[in-house]
């Protein structure tokens, strides 16, 4: 698997990829170590970078902070390992419900269908590299789009169950990802946040 080819064509001609996905014979750490490991570092990267080095502006009191680099990589090294690991979360849980939407449990489409499709989130996740773009990293919305062509494509959803599956796993992903920055912004942010306001 070609890391440049696959982001490249994932994004770009995505419909045509993911067939080639399905053919492929992958094993999930071949996905984790080849894929998932090099892409989700870009937004942990950006973010400790923005947070870290350019600074976060609050505009109603025109007040830049930095966090201390400590903190940030206490932050960074957390985000990053906890992202990953609700990559496998996610995954579980697509596979878990297949069966009640008139797929089949396999646990390596799955992983599949969730590693790639998170693709354009973590290619979007290097505007956090400036806090003040971060707001374009809405683009990894289209990890959305991708995730639903996956399903499609690799679990073979039959089509009057497509919604209902698309529509929970997007609910799970919310919790899941919802829990992890509670999480990490609980222990490394909340502390410097209050201990900067004093």
């Amino acid at each position: 698997m070609n890391l440049v080819e696959r982001v490249k064509n994932i994004l770009i001609t995505p419909k045509t990829e993911w067939e080639v996905i399905k053919a492929e014979n992958l094993t999930i750490n071949q996905m984790f170590m080849q894929y998932a490991v090099i892409l989700a570092a870009i937004p942990a990267v950006a973010d400790f970078i923005g947070k870290c080095f350019v600074g976060i502006t609050i505009p109603l009191i025109g007040v830049t902070y930095r966090i201390p680099i400590g903190t940030g990589i206490g932050y960074m090294i957390s985000m990053y390992v906890l992202s990953l690991a609700g990559i496998y979360v996610v995954a579980l849980i697509m596979d878990a419900l297949a069966p009640s939407f008139g797929s089949t449990k396999n646990m390596v489409a799955s992983m599949k269908v969730t590693v790639f499709s998170y693709t354009a989130a973590w290619i979007a996740g290097i505007f956090n590299i400036l806090p003040f773009l971060g707001i374009l990293s809405i683009l990894g919305l289209y990890s959305l789009a991708l995730l639903y062509m996956g399903m499609k494509t690799v679990k073979e959803v039959p089509p009057d169950k497509m919604v209902g599956y698309f529509l929970i796993l997007i609910i799970a992903i919310i919790i899941v990802y919802f829990v992890i920055s509670a999480i990490v912004g609980g222990i490394f942010l909340s502390g410097y946040m209050l201990d900067y306001m004093r």
